[in-house]
């Protein structure tokens, strides 16, 4: 009976225990779950921040850099100060209406107003809707959330592709075109040809993988193939054949004045483009790593892949054809860095490199264009590859954004269909759109600069300044 009573008396003992301390670890191991989500929403944040640096790092000193070295040296500081004023002026348009007209319409809903897949709206107008505002009714401030980061992140982020498509359309009409033209040329470019394009592929529009909206399916374009690299690759076209060739083009001397400058931008823009590709998956987790190995493969395959071509066809490797191949590396992968896996990544990087290498060579000496930096046969030519190819490799393996569809154009022949469709809708919208705004401006204030400014050189005729000074 003694051990019965004893056996009761414990039992309830062990019982009240129990029940007095699992609501207590019960409460512990939420708090621990809280705090691990806070540090991962705060990850990924940390992440998007450091990308949006990385991808303003690429305008300047990277692309201004890269540019620089390879106009003559009588226009050195032209081309840096297009890059660096095109980091105020475009954030500016972006902050006002750049975003709104980007992204405007993603949630529609929540606030109230209709969605377009043709262009945003005025959601994000001036910021509304972006920053964070005082709740009342909590007696807190509000964040606005784009996914797993803030919305002020995510609009920081896309914010530094909008500087940098621009900036390098002016490779192709660098040492001739003037300043002030150059300025209204951007603002109504970006307005008018970034911000719809911006829109149908990532704002959920015609083009929008997907998207209810889209054509055949729209396209897979991850971190701008379509929106960055073919539109402003194809604009550059329409510049460089609208303003003519340089003066003294075929006769003068117009080689690259300061190769060193070529290569340590070509090196910047080789490390800001993890932020670029890798952080367009708008979270630090384990695709943004697979997004950055295809990045740093691609580039490494590019820069051999026009080097040997050099090498073969010329019988030495050229410093400036290894930083343009590692450009054309990077481009190439960039609508696919976050559907492919890394060997692709190396033939994609490789081709590139080589295809790139004979549209700068061949195909501008067959036609005579005078694309002053090869905007348009790195940028224009080596997107179109890589959009193409990214609906040959796409794999479920690395996102499986088709919802359990197959990818690749081996399983799927929707996709390629669908990069076919994004590739010739980009061309001739950029195409069409360049030509009607470079004909605007040039009624406005006319595009060129005379020919006493040109051989005088755009530092002296436009800033008043030099870039060397020998006493």
């Amino acid at each position: 009976m003694q051990k019965f009573i004893w056996f009761l008396f414990s039992a309830c003992l062990v019982t009240g225990t129990l029940l007095v301390c699992a609501p207590a670890e019960a409460q512990e191991l939420s708090e621990v779950a809280a705090k691990a989500d806070a540090a991962a929403l705060a990850g990924h944040n940390a992440w998007m921040l450091t990308s949006s640096a990385l991808v303003l790092f690429m305008s300047a000193p990277g692309l201004a850099m890269f540019y620089g070295g390879l106009v003559r040296s009588k226009n050195v500081l032209s081309i840096m100060m297009q890059c660096l004023f095109l980091m105020g002026l475009m954030t500016v348009i972006w902050a006002l209406y750049g975003y709104s007209l980007s992204f405007g319409g993603n949630h529609a809903d929540e606030f109230g107003s209709k969605f377009s897949p043709y262009i945003g709206n005025t959601d994000y107008l001036f910021m509304k809707n972006v920053e964070r505002v005082w709740d009342e009714s909590t007696k807190a401030p509000t964040e606005p959330m784009e996914g797993v980061i803030p919305r002020y992140t995510h609009m920081l982020f896309q914010g530094m592709f909008f500087i940098i498509t621009p900036a390098l359309i002016c490779g192709a009409f660098a040492e001739r075109m003037k300043f002030s033209s150059m300025v209204l040329f951007s603002i109504l470019w970006g307005t008018f040809v970034y911000c719809p394009l911006c829109h149908w592929v990532w704002g959920g529009g015609i083009l929008a993988f997907g998207s209810d909206h889209a054509i055949k399916g729209g396209a897979l374009d991850f971190a701008g193939g379509t929106v960055v690299h073919i539109s402003s690759g194809v604009s550059a076209l329409v510049c460089a054949l609208m303003l003519g060739k340089r003066k003294g083009f075929g006769t003068a001397d117009l080689r690259p004045h300061n190769l060193t400058y070529t290569s340590l931008g070509a090196a910047m823009l080789w490390v800001g483009w993890f932020g670029f590709n890798a952080g367009s998956e708008l979270a630090s987790d384990h695709l943004a790593a697979s997004a950055f190995a295809a990045t740093h493969f691609s580039a490494a395959a590019g820069l051999l892949g026009w080097s040997f071509y050099e090498w073969l066809t010329n019988g030495k490797p050229s410093v400036l054809g290894a930083a343009s191949g590692a450009v054309a590396g990077l481009v190439c992968i960039t609508p696919a860095a976050g559907f492919v896996g890394p060997m692709p990544a190396l033939l994609m990087g490789a081709l590139a490199g080589v295809v790139c290498a004979l549209a700068c060579g061949k195909l501008k000496g067959k036609f005579g264009y005078d694309d002053s930096l090869d905007a348009f046969g790195v940028h224009g030519i080596g997107g179109t590859l890589g959009a193409v190819l990214t609906g040959v490799f796409a794999t479920r393996a690395c996102w499986d954004i088709a919802g359990g569809e197959p990818l690749g154009m081996i399983e799927s022949g929707g996709v390629m269909t669908g990069q076919l469709v994004a590739v010739a809708v980009t061309w001739i919208f950029s195409l069409v759109a360049t030509f009607i705004i470079l004909q605007l401006v040039n009624v406005v204030l006319g595009l060129r600069v005379n020919e006493n400014n040109e051989v005088r050189g755009l530092d002296i005729a436009e800033h008043g300044e030099e870039g060397y000074i020998f006493v």
